[in-house]
């Protein structure tokens, strides 16, 4: 690919986060004058900016599945920083992401005025987000969470956490699994996944130094969470992406006996 054509389209990508930067200088300036915006709003305009960022970026989206006509608390395996906004262009949504991310230049502002609600690893305030979650789904606001904790490489799935589904528990809403899969010629994209070391315009320079890859969104059965532990919740979700991934069923890690509980 030519380099020109390479840069065009890098180009497009600064004129999107350009115009979600003005987005979010514009709610940063109400803010301050006292004019707060609805988080309805927020996931509005957060959706309005996702595509237009998803639409710039080199993949072709299949969507397979329904969309949830009822607020729900997102749950999908991760493989890029790129699955959020192609996520997010599917309808209004909040996520939840980690703590580093509000650090970042321009992403973590940007993150920070949408909505997003963050999470720092290991430090105790996994009570703390949880109430902030219930609260959020119990104003009918989705949500989304990447409960593997990090991305992958796209050709596994690492285990799904459970402690913060308690959220979707304690305000009575559904479970809503989503698998994302990338491909280019067929086979998994190498390409797409942020994984270890990477840089963002590193990873940005291979994505459009190559032809679009494909992208396939599974929206998998919603899982009723009334009554459930959290930990059944998070083997159920992470069985249906793992079904439809790999076309494989995780095992149930067997118990094991109580000296071998003192043991460990």
């Amino acid at each position: 690919m030519s380099r020109l054509r390479v840069y065009a389209r890098i180009a497009r990508v600064l004129i999107v986060v350009t115009l979600g930067l003005t987005m979010a200088g514009v709610f940063g300036v109400f803010e301050r004058i006292g004019l707060a915006h609805s988080m309805e709003r927020r996931q509005r305009w957060s959706r309005f900016f996702m595509a237009r960022l998803g639409n710039a970026l080199p993949f072709r989206m299949t969507v397979h599945g329904e969309l949830p006509k009822q607020p729900m608390l997102w749950v999908s395996n991760h493989v890029s920083w790129t699955d959020i906004p192609l996520l997010g262009m599917l309808t209004p949504l909040s996520f939840l992401s980690k703590a580093e991310v509000r650090t970042w230049p321009v992403a973590g502002w940007l993150a920070a005025k949408a909505g997003s609600l963050f999470i720092r690893r290991g430090s105790g305030d996994s009570q703390l987000i949880r109430k902030q979650m219930t609260r959020h789904l119990q104003t009918a606001h989705p949500l989304l969470m990447f409960p593997e904790g990090t991305t992958t490489d796209g050709r596994s799935l690492r285990t799904f956490h459970g402690r913060l589904l308690s959220a979707a528990i304690d305000s009575e809403v559904m479970l809503q699994p989503v698998a994302i899969r990338y491909l280019r010629d067929g086979e998994i994209d190498a390409l797409a996944p942020f994984i270890g070391d990477d840089d963002l315009l590193s990873h940005l320079m291979r994505l459009f130094s190559n032809d679009c890859g494909d992208v396939e969104v599974h929206l998998l059965q919603p899982i009723a969470c009334q009554g459930r532990e959290r930990a059944a919740l998070a083997f159920e979700a992470q069985q249906a992406v793992q079904k439809v991934l790999f076309g494989e069923v995780a095992k149930p890690a067997e118990p094991r006996r109580t000296g071998e509980l003192i043991a460990a």
